[in-house]
């Protein structure tokens, strides 16, 4: 155990977390005291010792059950709790299923699950030996789970729902085997996401970043934070506001004092030979009304915190802001947000969304979105899409995105994921860009902030 707390403590460290000898010590000390039977007073334990600062407990959650296993429920055997005659029906059924997806199915009714071995080598293919961050490893993760068959293993379970009703099999049976299998389901994904993101964590701790070594936050991936460079980057944007509400301010000015408009005055004076006698000036610029609809998965989360928190910021730079939140379904985030201070604001809007791995449904979103919140829209209205284009095999919906852009004034999506992953996996992002007026990328703050200022200024 001691060997594990070493390994724990170098990736707090490489996740910014200043943690000392005496208080490895310490925690060594304190972890043989409690025992590690209770894990939840062993978690206590660790973090008493550990962390000293608030702002800490994120990387310590995030990291303690990479390093410690996340409590979860294992894999069930299925099939156990049937009476004989219904195991030989299932038996049947997935025989007849053979070649699709078997080995999904046998992880999922058996409860075995897949082997370290097979593990890693599925790992290996997904890319895992060249992340570098916690965001590409939510994204081998995805690969993985695609790989395995999950983006189709709705389908095939109705299948397997149908053939063992038609063959007999009582509902009440039925329903429970579907349920151990949905449980299943869901302890698979939480494992692969757990051993990629221990490795990922791994990696990360034998190259940890020096925050002293001048390297520029501005310019470092959202996804690839630490606590303390988080925080640091929070403070960064209250600059980044004054700047881009002065930038805004001076645009307004220049409108209203009349910029001389070349085009204009040179058509209008075509009649007195190209001579200047009528001075033609620009028509004053509106504020922008926003539509933003925001990805918050676990992958998008950190860059939707930054956009929301820009966005309520400059407030008084828009005629009209409304936001809207998706994962698996939309809902409007509007009212969480009006009138109150970003930071607070943002935060409670984020923590009330549950996250979830393999679980975002664009296009669903975009349905909902269309049935409960289209007034958002009209033809002076920008609509933001902030988000990576992964639907996990659902119906990407582009006609209701075409529909959007009809509806309004222009159609801008921010991306984080840079356009060589467009179209890898469950990405629908290369169906999606044709339909945009402007894809804009926003890997890092810098990115991010110049997106929101082409927005002020309407380009």
């Amino acid at each position: 155990m001691d060997d594990r707390i070493t390994e724990f403590v170098r990736g707090l460290r490489a996740a910014g977390v200043r943690v000392s000898v005496a208080e490895t010590s310490d925690a060594m000390r304190a972890t043989e005291a409690v025992g590690v039977g209770n894990r939840e007073r062993f978690q206590r334990a660790l973090r008493a010792s550990l962390v000293k600062a608030a702002g800490d407990f994120t990387a310590f959650d995030k990291l303690f059950p990479l390093y410690f296993g996340s409590g979860g429920k294992p894999l069930q055997n299925a099939l156990e709790d049937l009476d004989p005659d219904d195991q030989d029906l299932v038996r049947a059924a997935l025989a007849a299923l053979s070649g699709r997806l078997q080995q999904l199915l046998d992880w999922l009714t058996g409860g075995d699950g897949p082997t370290k071995e097979e593990l890693e080598e599925m790992a290996r293919r997904a890319g895992r030996d060249r992340a570098t961050n916690p965001g590409q490893a939510l994204w081998i993760t995805r690969r993985m789970l695609h790989e395995m068959g999950f983006g189709h293993l709705e389908d095939l379970l109705a299948e397997l729902r149908e053939r063992l009703a038609a063959a007999g099999m009582s509902q009440k049976a039925i329903g429970d085997l579907m349920g151990v299998i949905e449980a299943n389901r869901e302890a698979l994904a939480e494992q692969l996401a757990a051993q990629i993101g221990l490795d990922v964590a791994r990696q990360r701790a034998e190259r940890p970043r020096d925050l002293d070594a001048g390297g520029d936050l501005m310019h470092t991936p959202l996804e690839d934070l630490g606590p303390l460079e988080a925080e640091a980057l929070r403070r960064e944007v209250r600059r980044l506001v004054a700047l881009l509400r002065s930038r805004a301010a001076l645009r307004q000015k220049r409108a209203k004092a009349g910029r001389v408009d070349p085009r204009r005055t040179l058509r209008a004076n075509l009649r007195y030979g190209g001579v200047p006698m009528e001075i033609r000036h620009r028509r004053r610029r509106l504020k922008p009304r926003l539509a933003l609809i925001c990805d918050v998965s676990t992958s998008m989360r950190p860059v939707a915190e930054f956009m929301l928190r820009l966005i309520y910021e400059l407030q008084d730079q828009v005629a009209r802001a409304r936001s809207f939140a998706f994962n698996d379904d939309m809902q409007e985030i509007s009212p969480a947000m009006d009138g109150r201070n970003a930071a607070d604001a943002v935060a409670e809007v984020l923590y009330a969304i549950p996250p979830g791995y393999y679980a975002t449904d664009l296009g669903g979103s975009l349905e909902t979105f269309y049935h409960a919140y289209l007034d958002a829209v009209d033809s002076r209205t920008t609509v933001i899409v902030l988000g990576d284009g992964r639907n996990n095999h659902r119906d990407p919906r582009t006609d209701l995105v075409r529909g959007l852009r009809r509806r309004g004034k222009r159609l801008v999506w921010l991306n984080p994921e840079p356009p060589a992953q467009w179209g890898s996996g469950d990405s629908d992002m290369l169906s999606y860009a044709p339909l945009c007026d402007v894809v804009y990328p926003v890997r890092d703050l810098a990115q991010l902030s110049a997106a929101v200022d082409r927005l002020l200024a309407g380009g």
